[in-house]
């Protein structure tokens, strides 16, 4: 078992508590920047599996492992995979549309053999009369007229310009459980054969996207945790039963402002990140969080004011895409957004609270309540969670305690996915009655705990298995 080599360079009460996860790509794609990365406070590190090979992959997941254990900080990494992302096919040159002109949609077709518009995927078998289909990521707007013989008819309704290979966007059609593609299958087989934590799923509608994607995982002997991406209008009209079967949501803005309203996201924003404080499920909100640093060495006041926002409402995690993939920028944007919510933690005139009062109707629940209660009143440095699957920590982070929370566990995949939870810095020591003592002696050897702080803890009688949290102690540091 691999353990840190030393303890965190500062003080328990200077951790940041929301969580930052950067996205590896071209920009940042050597050892030496994914180390830069870490050290500039990212805890997740986001693999997009639209692009590239699984043998860049492969060296890219042994870099951030190699990185995580130099800098001895755990580290999630996230397997996003593309989902039925709908894309016009090849054709040359820029196609100029005016409104009122119709347009054919035809699979694989050559458009200038046929005329039809070429796409990646069969559109014929999903899109209906009278459902809507947006070009070149919202750009251009059509309505489908009708479909026959597999081609898909559409009037436009705005002018401007095509381009090959942009995406498109069907926000009235029901995939009907057809969400995870043959691309898809192959990655999820391969990431179940590396070291990945989490499996983000694209373009989700129903629970029962998250249910099949689990039903293989399960299959395939992955632990990996499953990440809701809410971009569609039907994962919003079931956003409560996909936030409970969850085990962390993502609020993909990019694709859900385009598959619904612009001005409905923040309030959705809000609305996802409460569901998942109620619900002990991590949120993750993303996309054009600071995308001005893919050029600027700069965030505009308005970045700087969203990612604030996304602290002061209570989400666990912002996440940055191009700003760190592909931008000119990427150690200074995750420096700058670390900055931003070290400042908006330290100096917020807001408790994060929701109108939901939930009931403790388990004993784990009833403990993690207690546990923050007496924490807050003893005004304790820290609370200490033992746990094996992690459950305990999520727990406790979702009711946002102003205490640090400290998780130890001896499960390495643990510790990785609870580098995502709020709040809570997690260690790899191996079970025993005392792990947590001989943990709180480490950092107070290494000056994160100092003499006298009060430590609250929550373990069980049964080190090492799961689901047997039943004890609180209180203990001064000497």
């Amino acid at each position: 078992m691999k353990t840190t080599h030393q303890a965190p360079n500062r003080h328990s009460s200077e951790f940041k508590r929301t969580k930052i996860i950067a996205t590896v790509g071209p920009a940042t794609n050597s050892y030496d920047s994914i180390l830069e990365l870490i050290k500039a406070g990212a805890n997740g590190i986001r693999l997009n599996f639209s692009h590239g090979t699984h043998e860049e992959r492969i060296k890219q997941i042994k870099w951030i492992r190699k990185a995580s254990h130099e800098y001895g900080k755990p580290v999630a990494i996230i397997q996003d995979i593309q989902g039925p992302k709908i894309r016009l096919g090849d054709f040359d040159g820029v196609i100029t549309v005016q409104t009122g002109q119709s347009l054919a949609f035809e699979y694989n077709a050559d458009y200038e053999r046929s005329g039809h518009l070429p796409t990646q995927y069969d559109l014929s078998k999903k899109v209906k009369r009278g459902e809507r289909i947006l070009l070149y990521d919202g750009k251009i707007r059509t309505t489908v007229t009708s479909v026959k013989d597999g081609i898909v008819h559409a009037t436009v309704e705005n002018d401007g310009i095509l381009i090959k290979r942009k995406g498109m966007n069907l926000p009235d059609t029901t995939f009907g459980g057809d969400i995870i593609t043959l691309k898809d299958k192959k990655d999820i087989v391969f990431g179940s054969t590396v070291d990945i934590d989490y499996v983000a799923l694209s373009f989700i509608q129903t629970v029962d996207d998250i249910k099949n994607l689990r039903k293989m995982l399960v299959n395939l002997g992955s632990k990996a945790k499953i990440i809701a991406k809410i971009e569609t209008s039907a994962a919003l009209d079931n956003i409560d039963e996909i936030t409970i079967e969850s085990d962390a949501v993502m609020i993909a803005r990019g694709d859900l402002a385009i598959e619904t309203m612009h001005e409905l996201v923040p309030i959705m924003q809000r609305k996802i990140i409460g569901l998942g404080q109620f619900h002990s499920t991590p949120t993750i909100v993303a996309t054009h969080m600071m995308s001005s640093m893919t050029e600027s060495p700069d965030p505009t006041r308005a970045e700087v004011s969203d990612v604030a926002t996304a602290v002061l409402v209570g989400a666990d995690c912002v996440m940055l895409s191009d700003e760190t993939a592909n931008g000119k920028y990427p150690i200074e944007a995750v420096k700058m957004m670390k900055k931003i919510i070290r400042y908006t933690e330290d100096n917020s005139p807001l408790q994060v609270t929701f109108n939901q009062q939930r009931e403790d109707k388990t004993k784990q629940s009833a403990i993690c309540h207690t546990v923050i209660e007496l924490a807050e009143r003893l005004k304790a440095t820290a609370i200490v969670a033992e746990t094996k699957s992690g459950a305990t920590a999520f727990q406790i982070a979702s009711r946002r305690p102003k205490v640090p929370i400290i998780a130890v566990t001896s499960d390495q995949l643990v510790c990785n996915q609870l580098a995502l939870c709020y709040g809570t810095k997690s260690f790899l020591r191996p079970n025993g009655k005392y792990a947590a003592s001989k943990l709180t002696d480490w950092l107070l050897r290494g000056k994160v705990l100092n003499k006298g702080d009060v430590i609250v803890t929550a373990s069980g009688q049964y080190p090492g298995v799961v689901g047997t949290t039943d004890t609180i102690k209180v203990r001064v540091l000497e």
